[in-house]
């Protein structure tokens, strides 16, 4: 007989009060972090549609071992936490796959990088990353172009008060260390 691990979360906040990130005991997904912004994103994960079932829910990151999942600013997390942990819960103690495998395999691929670019992609992915995703977020290179390097921030840092912060005196400041030829990073 085999036993299965009872699936536990917890609540954490994050520095958005309009995100938090559920912690969870089991691994979502191996690589990478989903960003489902809104609704009409979320066809190809079965935990981001239905939590976007759940009324007041705006947004959904899914990573190796949370899911951050941002409110609409009217919305009490009181009246949230409970039904966001239940589905969270039902879903991934049933399903094998809580994104479907053909959009994860779309979602990863290498390319032909130069450089900084190569570089760049280090430092977000074993620094930055790391640091951003403690507080429900992610970070995706998006391109290096004309000096400027181009980030999606997402989950709870794509709102968060104190993103232009991490954006500028984080991030910019750690790529610029590194890659000479950087002269800003933006958030698209």
């Amino acid at each position: 007989m085999t036993e299965t691990k009872a699936i536990t979360i917890s609540a954490e906040i994050t520095p958005n009060p309009n995100t938090l990130k559920f912690k969870v005991n089991k691994t979502l997904v191996e690589t990478g972090a989903y960003d489902f912004p809104a609704k009409e994103f979320s066809e190809s994960s079965i935990l981001a549609s239905e939590l976007f079932a759940i009324d007041g829910v705006s947004g959904i990151l899914i990573s190796k071992d949370f899911v951050s999942v941002s409110k609409r600013v009217n919305i009490d997390w009181t009246d949230l936490v409970e039904p966001v942990t239940q589905t969270i819960k039902l879903i991934v103690g049933d399903n094998e796959h809580i994104i479907d495998p053909e959009y994860l395999t779309e979602h990863t691929g290498e390319s032909d990088d130069s450089e900084t670019v190569k570089k760049i992609k280090e430092i977000l992915e074993n620094e930055i990353k790391p640091a951003v995703a403690m507080d429900g977020g992610d970070v995706n290179f998006s391109k290096f172009e004309d000096g400027i390097v181009y980030l999606a921030l997402q989950g709870a840092c794509s709102t968060c008060p104190s993103a232009t912060m991490t954006l500028k005196m984080g991030i910019e400041a750690r790529l610029k260390e590194e890659c000479p030829d950087i002269e800003e990073v933006v958030q698209i």
